[in-house]
């Protein structure tokens, strides 16, 4: 990796905003300020991230498109080499968690 890609600031900077160019098809709102990851932890030896986030349901039926687009957009992340996401239900998901940005996005401010 270059130096550029071991900066742990700058390459975490570069996946949220590849997060935020995940969108669920159903909410027009990207899947980061929707409040939906959890925790993003990334090796910056190796450039595997692990990404620990929910859905807004358990019965949520694009979870296997959102993961898919998640993984493809985060994985093009220079200095990314693996993605590895969990989903998790712990805790449960709410309105509470959305952004600023996405409370406005939804009219809720």
């Amino acid at each position: 990796m270059s130096n550029q890609d071991k900066n742990p600031l700058e390459l975490e900077e570069r996946i949220i905003a590849a997060l935020r160019t995940v969108y669920d098809p159903e909410i027009p709102v990207n899947v980061y300020d929707l409040g939906l990851i959890y925790d993003v932890d990334v090796d910056h030896e190796t450039g595997v991230v692990h990404i620990t986030m929910t859905l807004t349901s358990p019965n949520c039926p694009v979870s296997d498109f959102l993961c898919e687009d998640l993984e493809m957009k985060v994985k093009a992340v220079k200095g990314i080499t693996e993605v590895h996401i969990e989903i998790t239900f712990e805790p449960q998901w709410d309105q509470s968690m959305l952004s600023d940005e996405a409370k406005l996005e939804l009219g809720m401010m």
